[in-house]
């Protein structure tokens, strides 16, 4: 296989490497939005496990925003990239403007896809946190930290694709991940699908509400 058909196709096959953990009790799988979540979605589903989303903005340089000098993420945490930000000389003041704008996206997509739910208790959970692709790893890596700090009992890393660098860079931070392609010469996500659209928030909202109600149905 050398690129995914969509993002569903993609799900599938995590969830075939992943079944071990079919059904099993304190395990959540956890998406990156907007992306993540179709991936996720069939995951969670083949498995029977409950599906939530873990919301990260990156925060970019303010004259070249696909730099990440940080990020947020769900429970108020921060993380800086104090390397970038010292090399280009970056203001605090500028630091500060792009923190509060990323925190407004930040508070609508937790209203949105979350209604402003408190997030689930990770401690002592395993905790399957799924992405459509890793590329620099600036999200993926502030939503790991973000996480740690909740204790879990472990954190499985399952994406689609990722350069071969930043899959054995997760493989240090992380106890599993599942990866089924590593290119050495990556480029961009999309490129390893052959249909990559936007996901919109109404997907996203839709796929919550339908893994929640699956989930309920099968627990019951």
């Amino acid at each position: 296989m050398d690129k995914y058909q969509d993002r569903q196709a993609a799900g599938k096959v995590l969830a075939k490497h992943l079944k071990d953990y079919a059904n099993k009790t304190n395990t959540i799988v956890l998406a990156l939005p907007r992306g993540g979540v179709p991936v996720a979605y069939e995951v969670a589903s083949a498995l029977s496990l409950p599906l939530d989303v873990f919301i990260v903005r990156k925060l970019g340089v303010p004259w070249h925003k696909e730099l990440a000098m940080g990020a947020i993420a769900s429970g108020g945490c921060k993380f800086f990239n104090q390397e970038v930000i010292e090399s280009l000389e970056i203001a605090q003041d500028d630091i500060d403007k792009v923190i509060q704008k990323e925190e407004k996206e930040l508070q609508r997509r937790e209203l949105l896809y979350r209604n402003n739910q408190p997030l689930p208790n990770f401690y002592n959970k395993t905790i399957i946190l799924v992405d459509d692709g890793i590329a620099t790893g600036a999200t993926i890596r502030a939503a790991i930290k973000a996480l740690k700090n909740s204790k879990p009992a472990s954190i499985i890393v399952s994406v689609p694709v990722a350069a071969l660098s930043t899959y054995k860079e997760m493989t240090r931070l992380v106890q599993r991940v599942v990866c089924p392609l590593k290119p050495v010469h990556f480029y961009a996500v999309g490129l390893w699908y052959a249909h990559f659209p936007q996901t919109t928030d109404a997907e996203v909202t839709e796929l919550l509400r339908k893994a929640n109600e699956n989930y309920l149905a099968n627990a019951s």
